[in-house]
């Protein structure tokens, strides 16, 4: 080895050994903190099934996006014209929006999802669908898969295709997950809507930009755990003095002098069952290790509020009533224009995607599908009357010259259509021209 490569392990071991001593070492953020320098699929599926703030953050989110099904739509507004409510009364049928709800649950874990269509074409699930037979009843059911069954096995790589950069072909390996055995087959992607955040296989989970403010939790949930049950395990240490009689105690205890270890850790054991358990102590002194924990409720928190940020969701959203706090309106309503945001961004693009695709193959009636949805951002019916209300009072001390109409105090609380005047004239009787005044 030459001099240089010397001096230069030479300065590495040092750093080692005396890390900050040097200026030019760096902080290795997550080796020190121990956290993982990337977020396999696994860790994240792992943490949404074992941790419960992890939990709460995907299905909290999914819940509220999903909280009503959106619909197809003709046009702009929904016209309950008799399409509209077969492909309603269908999808029904064979829980369309709770497999996609699901695909989007797993997305969030996974970064990716995707929803297997099986269509009534009689064809095999590795080939092209065409035409499908039967119109809507040609769409036969749809099954949500994790991102760790559905990989790609070919790309498209002629530059001159349509479908250059997009997958050629998927595998599904069911058994991916838990390893249980299951189906196993090659898929063709007209038979597969990929569900993420821009629609492609590349999308990242969102649970990696908190995964290490989890992680902080369980450390901090776990350490307080342990050392809350190491003080009231609370197992004695034992002093032996120098004047200690070993073989005196040995023969007390009916047991020979190399058995006294045993039979003293017996005794230790029977005397922590119970609270009238006698320690026979000759010449030793019996203590306890205690550990001194601090307040866990600060170290918890903050990396709580850094999860809850990751997700662009409020922290007493997050945690429900556990802190004995309701969310505020302001949470609230910030809460319902992030969701309200996804579903524009994220799943009614999926949506429309998957219209389109049906009516490619003659499974909808060739139209240009509108996704319908209601508003998330929209006032409650309890709000809208309390608008209303205020909107009377206001009046009440406007009496000259009110300041809203009945009309529109009527719309603010919800209500549609006029009311009948009582003091016009629609409330008096017609006239009889042919009566004549007395």
């Amino acid at each position: 080895m030459n001099p240089l490569a010397m001096i230069v392990n030479a300065v590495r071991r040092l750093e080692t050994v005396m890390p900050g001593y040097f200026p030019e070492t760096k902080h290795q953020h997550a080796k020190d903190f121990g956290w993982p320098e990337t977020v396999r699929f696994e860790d994240a599926f792992r943490m949404y099934h074992r941790n419960s703030i992890a939990r709460a953050g995907v299905n909290k989110t999914v819940l509220k996006t999903w909280q009503d099904f959106p619909a197809l739509w003709e046009t702009e507004k929904a016209g309950n014209t008799k399409a509209e409510q077969e492909i309603l009364e269908h999808f029904r049928k064979i829980g369309l929006w709770h497999v996609l709800a699901e695909a989007d649950r797993r997305a969030i874990v996974g970064g990716y999802a995707g929803a297997i269509l099986r269509f009534a074409d009689s064809k095999a699930f590795d080939q092209p669908v065409g035409i499908v037979p039967g119109g809507l009843a040609g769409l036969v059911e749809a099954v949500p898969v994790w991102r760790n069954q559905l990989k790609v096995a070919e790309w498209h790589t002629d530059q001159g295709h349509e479908n250059y950069g997009k997958p050629k072909s998927f595998t599904f390996n069911e058994a991916a997950i838990d390893g249980t055995p299951g189906r196993a087959f090659t898929i063709h992607p007209d038979r597969v809507l990929i569900w993420s955040a821009d629609g492609s296989v590349a999308a990242r989970s969102d649970l990696e930009p908190g995964y290490n403010d989890l992680l902080d939790m369980e450390k901090v949930k776990g350490a307080g755990g342990e050392g809350f049950w190491k003080n009231a395990k609370s197992s004695p240490v034992i002093e032996v003095d120098k004047e200690a009689k070993i073989e005196a105690m040995a023969q007390a205890m009916g047991v020979p002098t190399d058995e006294l270890a045993d039979a003293m850790n017996d005794q230790v054991e029977e005397w922590q069952r119970g609270f009238d358990k006698l320690l026979m102590l000759q010449g030793m002194k019996a203590t306890t290790l205690n550990v001194s924990l601090p307040s866990p409720e600060h170290f918890h928190a903050i990396p709580l509020l850094s999860f809850a940020a990751s997700l662009g969701i409020p922290a007493k959203v997050l945690i429900g009533s556990q802190t004995g706090e309701r969310a505020s309106t302001e949470d609230s309503d910030e809460w319902d224009r992030t969701c309200h945001a996804r579903r524009e961004s994220i799943a009614k693009p999926r949506i429309k995607a998957l219209a389109d695709r049906l009516v490619r193959f003659r499974v909808l009636p060739n139209k240009d599908w509108f996704v319908g949805w209601s508003d998330l951002t929209e006032a409650s019916p309890g709000e809208r009357i309390d608008r209303a209300g205020k909107m009377a009072t206001i009046n009440q001390t406007q009496r000259d010259d009110p300041v809203f109409t009945g009309a529109e105090i009527r719309e603010q609380a919800g209500f549609t259509g006029t009311v009948p005047d009582p003091f016009g004239d629609e409330s008096l009787p017609p006239e009889d021209p042919d009566r004549e005044d007395e």
